[in-house]
């Protein structure tokens, strides 16, 4: 293992350490699936789960705010076994709502990049570029005025194409969510890594790997309005992002991210397991180190293995991994000992590693069953192209690539292995265009789930993510108070919410569950939303997953009178109790019927209901 300049770990605390000296309230991070926004798969970016804020809504915990967020990117799966992608990442941001903007944060930037106190960069090291104006919004001489200062500090010449360097908007702007909203300029710092320059033309945002972007700034000044004119905001937001482990990576001066930290045990620990060497065999190497860490983040965060949405990304890494597991000789379960390093350097920062870790290990352990079962059906399979003359001129062609894919869970890389072991070769230039074609579909698929924005309040989304509040409170009455919500997934035709649970719920038990849930609807129940602080909560009666870091300020939503705690009797003053960020309708006479459409399991100890309102 490298010998480190800083670690994953001492890169967090230097980062919200840094803030918090400087007035900021650390949050807690936000589930890896959005609680409350059907619009979006995972959450992919620090921001997200700050949207709302962004936009104007006020934030419990103030107006500076610090966290560090776990991150998920569906895009970046295929690329995984190069040295710089990933598809889990770990998100360092600070944000000011309406507090301070850029004559704060570029000094504070400086400041924690070069002062040996923090990460002791050496500024020679360090170019940033800015906006650098286009017909609608003017260069940001601000920003450049601002670094200029900096760099002149150190005695640097910084002028605008040499140290600093004005881009368009493709590089540095941000925004807004949608046609219309909230935007703005955006200052990136890169590290020059040493690396020789790829050509003259070669500067920062060259993707040759000269230089490395590891932290940005945006400045949130304008209001891009519907006819497509900028107006300037009177409050403005600042909101940065940096990647933990592409900045560990190069303040260490890594090759490879995958050698970082929190990856290099897991790549070890497959060359102990496999007995083969990492370096003969780097791709898969790093496949099941980021598949692995991946799929338990997302089961953590209470994703399940399942042929649709996160469940279906879920189940692709897990098989992927296995897959390649397989290939190098390992025919033992890989979670037990992989789980116990992911569960080792991130449990204390992703609490629930700890907390679910018997019912996560279960997840995997089985899905890893299931798909050994697969495995040799698609084996069979292959071997029967092989030896039935399906194949032709001695090459795979691309339906039977994307079968083998589709059907099997075969990573492509495996048929290629196997071809080559049996003297065949694989259509690379259709199976290239089959799998564009599938993941042009995926991405379409994933644009339409992102369309409506990061936080889609529409009226029936709202109303579904109201409904989950009666239906949990329903739950917990009729099987007792061991049900503890496990997940939620909410779109504008249904509902689907997974809870703990040990068995099947009978159908007179789903009757009582419905009954209840309708009496409440029928009585009209006001909706309350209050701000407390995370005990005052907790001894309230509020429900909450207080094994979860929580902040310590939070929203408390109440179904009924806010005075009394929830008792099993829907006739009580207060029906719902829940700590929540919303959003909620103000009387839940405007759900209409609730309908129970189907009960079934979701994983070992978890039960999933889907429900439906009608009648509106």
């Amino acid at each position: 293992m490298p010998t480190y300049r800083i670690t994953t770990t001492e890169l967090r605390q230097k980062y919200l350490a840094f803030f918090e000296q400087r007035g900021h309230t650390r949050i807690a991070n936000a589930p890896i699936v959005p609680e409350h926004d059907p619009t979006a798969l995972f959450i992919s970016a620090g921001m997200q789960p700050l949207v709302p804020y962004l936009l104007g809504q006020r934030h419990p915990a103030g107006t500076r705010l610090v966290n560090l967020q776990q991150c998920f990117r569906t895009n970046d799966i295929d690329l995984i076994g190069n040295t710089t992608h990933l598809t889990f990442m770990e998100m360092l941001g600070n944000w000011s709502l309406g507090d301070y903007f850029k004559e704060e944060m570029i000094p504070w930037s400086w400041t924690f990049l070069t002062d040996e106190e923090w990460l002791g960069i050496d500024p020679l090291r360090l170019y940033v570029t800015v906006f650098g104006g286009d017909e609608q919004v003017e260069k940001d001489h601000e920003s450049i005025a601002l670094w200029q200062q900096q760099f002149s500090r150190r005695g640097i010449d910084a002028r605008p194409g040499q140290r600093i360097f004005p881009l368009g908007r493709q590089d540095n702007w941000w925004g807004p969510v949608g046609q219309s909203g909230p935007c703005g300029p955006d200052t990136e710092m890169f590290y020059d890594t040493g690396k020789k320059p790829c050509s003259d033309l070669c500067i920062p945002g060259c993707g040759c790997g000269k230089y490395v972007e590891i932290w940005n700034d945006v400045f949130m000044e304008y209001n891009k309005l519907a006819d497509g004119t900028f107006v300037r905001l009177q409050e403005q937001n600042v909101d940065t992002g940096m990647g933990i482990a592409r900045t560990v990576a190069v303040l260490n001066g890594l090759e490879s991210i995958y050698d970082i930290d929190t990856l290099c045990p897991l790549i070890e620990q497959v060359g102990h397991l496999s007995g083969q060497d990492y370096r003969d065999h780097l791709i898969p190497f790093r496949i099941i180190a980021d598949h692995v860490n991946a799929a338990c983040h997302l089961v953590a965060d209470g994703v399940f293995p399942s042929n649709v949405e996160q469940g279906y990304v879920l189940r692709r890494l897990i098989r992927r991994a296995v897959a390649h597991a397989r290939r190098l000789g390992i025919h033992d379960s890989i979670w037990p000992p992989l789980f116990s390093i992911v569960r080792t350097l991130h449990g204390e920062s992703y609490p629930n590693l700890e907390t679910r870790a018997d019912t996560l290990l279960d997840i995997l352990i089985e899905e890893e069953q299931q798909f050994d079962r697969t495995l040799k059906q698609g084996l069979r399979k292959f071997n029967q192209l092989v030896t039935s003359g399906q194949v032709q001129n001695h090459t795979i062609n691309s339906a039977q690539a994307f079968d083998l894919f589709a059907t099997y869970g075969f990573p492509l890389e495996m048929t290629r292995e196997l071809a080559r072991e049996h003297g065949l070769s694989v259509d690379e230039v259709g199976v290239q265009e089959e799998f564009s074609r599938h993941q042009e579909r995926s991405r379409q698929g994933a644009a339409q789930k992102f369309s409506g924005g990061l936080a889609d309040h529409s009226t029936m989304s709202t109303s579904y993510h109201t409904a989950t509040h009666l239906l949990h409170a329903a739950l917990r009455q009729v099987l007792g108070p061991h049900v503890e919500q496990r997940g939620s997934n909410i779109t504008t035709e249904r509902l689907r919410f997974d809870f703990s649970h040990p068995r099947k719920v009978e159908t007179d038990g789903l009757e009582q569950v419905e009954h209840l849930v309708n009496e409440a609807i029928a009585r009209n129940l006001p909706v309350h939303n209050y701000e407390m602080d995370t005990e005052e909560a907790r001894t309230s009666g509020a429900i909450g997953l207080f094994d979860e870091k929580y902040d310590a300020r939070v929203k408390v939503y109440c179904i009924g009178d806010p005075k009394h705690k929830p008792v099993a009797d829907y006739h009580s003053p207060t029906f719902s109790k829940e700590i929540c960020g919303g959003p909620h309708v103000e009387h839940i006479g405007l759900l209409g019927t609730f309908k129970i459409t189907k009960e079934q399991s979701a994983a070992r100890g978890i039960r999933r209901i889907r429900a439906i309102l009608e009648d509106r």
